[in-house]
């Protein structure tokens, strides 16, 4: 039940921005802390789910308005298409190459299994509850989970690519926000427990852990050669091709949008004429063709770091939309996140254990889609400091597929919804 209020304490969005940029500073902050509350508090509590979580409580006890501000509007076009070109930006195809052999057919059946669990997760749900997976018009469960299917392939930038798309009712994202963080979390407390028994999940999947073993010595060597000192020349750079991609990818999106719209107004069902649709192909394009020249250059100089400030700043101005006391509207969509889950996780190994591949490239592959790239690079460090690189490589293969894969993901969850 939502906090009637006839007028929000703040409607100036100067103030509200305000509000919001001291609420993710000190998330943050404390976050970092070694302090014993702190640190009990995010064992529970990811900092994800209060950047989300804080501002939609705001918003739900009406001191913020986050309906009628602009800055979400203003985030969403101009903050995420950049985003996704910092993080697409440091894509090291030289490198990816290389891990073909386990980790690439490894995260090939982690979008797979994804983008088909979540189809089947609410095929099986919609059997015997189909009021569950249901609804009309914003409202219909499927654009929510849609959503869900971007952060579980990509990421953040993905997930909010696909709000923009689909656009779900705030409450209908409320929920699913929930079932994203409970579930998604819980899975990485397993993988990092996992790690910790990583000869035994080894002994399970027949593995040789050699070629792990050579990974961590590549990545020890381009770690050291490749980071220097952010200068202002390197930022400014950063932020020109950022969102000087962006303004091409507007140009010719809402063009192309348009043109379908008059031509072919039946792709509508399948959102082909939303401008933000071809916005996100565009950029997520741009940004793979500049990871192939000396642009790449620039995650050495903290690139992605830029890109994650512009993310969390997003998250921040989707949390203010949010009514958090309509999570317990639906709590059979936790079901759907478990079987979906359960789906990707049996196939997952089936895979794993036919290739002999070690449990590291199932941990990691599979967390750089369901966790992004902060989860990815805390499960690659369980297994060793210098293969957080590589966790940041598979996440920016998942930024990178995340939008599309995701938007088919909601193309089939609406084929199968009752």
């Amino acid at each position: 039940m939502m906090i009637a209020v006839a007028i929000p304490l703040i409607t100036n969005d100067a103030i509200v921005f305000g509000v919001l940029m001291v609420v993710l500073a000190g998330v943050f902050y404390t976050s970092s802390l070694n302090h014993w509350f702190f640190k009990r508090l995010y064992s529970v509590l990811p900092p994800l789910l209060l950047c989300y979580f804080i501002p939609g409580l705001l918003n739900s006890i009406g001191v913020i308005d986050g309906k009628n501000s602009a800055l979400y509007g203003v985030s969403s076009n101009y903050l995420l298409p950049a985003c996704l070109v910092l993080f697409t930006l440091s894509l090291n195809l030289p490198e990816l190459w290389k891990l073909r052999k386990h980790a690439g057919i490894m995260f090939a059946t982690t979008v797979v299994s994804v983008m088909f669990g979540g189809a089947l997760a609410v095929y099986v749900v919609g059997l015997f509850a189909p009021e569950v997976v249901g609804g009309t018009g914003p409202n219909e469960v499927w654009r929510g989970l849609a959503t869900l299917a971007g952060s579980w392939i990509g990421g953040g930038a993905n997930q909010a690519a696909l709000y923009r798309i689909f656009e779900p009712s705030p409450e209908l994202f409320s929920a699913t926000i929930a079932v994203d963080v409970f579930i998604a979390y819980g899975y990485m407390a397993l993988l990092l427990f996992g790690a910790g028994k990583a000869e035994r999940m080894n002994r399970f999947f027949r593995a040789d852990n050699r070629a792990v073993e050579e990974l961590t010595k590549r990545m020890e060597v381009y770690q050291s050669t490749n980071t220097r000192t952010l200068q202002i020349k390197d930022l400014m750079i950063m932020l020109g091709l950022a969102f000087g991609t962006t303004a091409i990818a507007h140009f010719f999106g809402s063009s192309i949008a348009k043109w379908i719209n008059a031509h072919a107004p039946y792709l509508d069902k399948f959102s082909l004429t939303s401008d933000f649709f071809w916005i996100i192909l565009i950029v997520t394009v741009l940004g793979i063709l500049l990871s192939a020249t000396k642009a790449r250059q620039f995650e050495g100089a903290g690139a992605s770091k830029i890109g994650t400030v512009f993310l969390y700043v997003l998250i921040a101005s989707i949390g203010m939309q949010m009514n958090i006391f309509s999570i317990f509207d639906n709590p059979g969509l936790f079901l759907v996140g478990i079987i979906w889950m359960l789906f990707h996780v049996v196939f997952l190994a089936i895979v794993g254990w036919l290739i002999r591949a070690p449990f590291f490239f199932f941990a990691v592959s599979s967390m750089s889609n369901i966790g992004g790239v902060a989860s990815a690079s805390a499960t690659a460090a369980a297994f060793h400091p210098s293969l957080v690189s590589v966790g940041v490589i598979l996440s920016i293969c998942a930024y990178a597929v995340g939008t599309y894969a995701g938007y088919l993901c909601g193309i089939l969850m609406q084929l199968v919804s009752p």
